[in-house]
């Protein structure tokens, strides 16, 4: 396992950008549990204070709102800044393409301008839509992708594109200690329901007894990963020398029409299936090719996907009133 000795055994103060966010939560939370201190900034344009509300009495994490493409500024020393800033669902990104194309390219500048004044490592969340409608399965990390840079989702397909050449512009030019992390579809507690990402869709209208709406004939393929899982993978990464990029998912690959069928089955829900147009530029197929993972970060996803569905089902029953400001659609994506 290639480590960062450095990192893994003195945790300093880490930045993270869209720290408020369904994932962004979520490293936080376990960078204090590492005994990290960590300067968690968002926005809010699609994060949530709820998500870190259990955070805000820690003495380790200070939250500021701050729009990254605007200006970053932090002071005192800081040894890695992590940028998890940017919509992410196909809600998000399909209203707000402006937005998202910004976060990915001048807030991706401005993130890498504060690791190269701090002297930090820097960790780019990108995401498996960088391969797009993938020719190749499973999609292997050198696999250049198959994207239309025109279409509605290229707004975000293009931003994480471009986001990955300008840090690999910072790694070669400035010598910025960098890693890139390609997440693939990833579920837990915390999404929003009306996300329009199919798992908590799907969960949603199960739990209401609505009709599960599925795109398509259901036959395109996700592979899905829970959170807790993907957060291991990206702190081994994060405290590793290794540039990546390198995909962070579960290989278990399975249709969007079992996906719903199994959700049913496990929250007891007697929801009939509705099927509905497929969004543009839906990828057919998804699958992660973890070797990297697995051989030089000693990491592979351990959680059942029963044991997290029922987990994330339960998280679901458990917080009815979770504030949602986005979205009613349902499509399958990442993050």
């Amino acid at each position: 396992m290639i480590t960062n000795e450095k990192l893994r055994r003195n945790p300093g103060r880490a930045v993270v950008t869209g720290g408020a966010g369904f994932l962004g939560s979520h490293v936080c939370e376990r960078l204090l549990g590492l005994g990290w201190e960590v300067l968690a900034l968002d926005n809010f344009l699609t994060g949530g204070a709820e998500n870190i509300s259990h955070l805000l009495e820690h003495n380790g994490f200070r939250l500021v709102r701050a729009d990254v493409t605007d200006y970053v500024h932090v002071a005192g020393p800081v040894q890695a800044v992590l940028h998890f800033a940017s919509p992410a669902s196909p809600i998000d990104y399909l209203q707000l393409p402006i937005a998202t194309m910004k976060v990915g390219s001048i807030g991706t500048m401005h993130a890498l301008g504060l690791a190269k004044e701090k002297g930090a490592r820097f960790l780019l969340a990108s995401t498996s839509e960088a391969y797009g409608d993938p020719l190749v399965h499973p999609q292997p990390e050198t696999y250049w992708g198959n994207v239309n840079p025109v279409g509605p989702r290229g707004v975000y397909d293009e931003a994480k594109r471009f986001a990955e050449a300008l840090t690999m512009a910072y790694r070669r030019a400035h010598s910025v200690d960098t890693a890139i992390v390609r997440i693939f579809n990833t579920f837990g507690p915390r999404m929003r329901p009306n996300d329009g990402r199919a798992i908590p869709t799907f969960i949603r209208q199960a739990l209401l007894g609505e009709p599960l709406t599925v795109a398509g004939d259901g036959s395109q393929t996700r592979s899905i990963c829970y959170v807790d899982d993907l957060i291991d993978g990206i702190l081994a990464l994060l405290q590793s020398d290794l540039p990546g990029p390198v995909n962070i998912g579960n290989p278990h690959e399975i249709s969007i029409l079992d996906l719903a069928n199994w959700i049913r089955e496990l929250s007891g829900s007697a929801s009939s299936t509705e099927f509905v147009a497929r969004p543009e530029d839906d990828p057919e197929i998804r699958q992660p090719d973890i070797t990297q993972a697995r051989e030089l970060l000693g990491w592979s996803p351990r959680v059942p996907i029963e044991t997290a569905l029922k987990q994330t089902i339960a998280w679901f029953r458990e917080h009815p009133d979770f504030s949602d400001p986005r979205g009613t659609t349902a499509a399958a994506d990442e993050r």
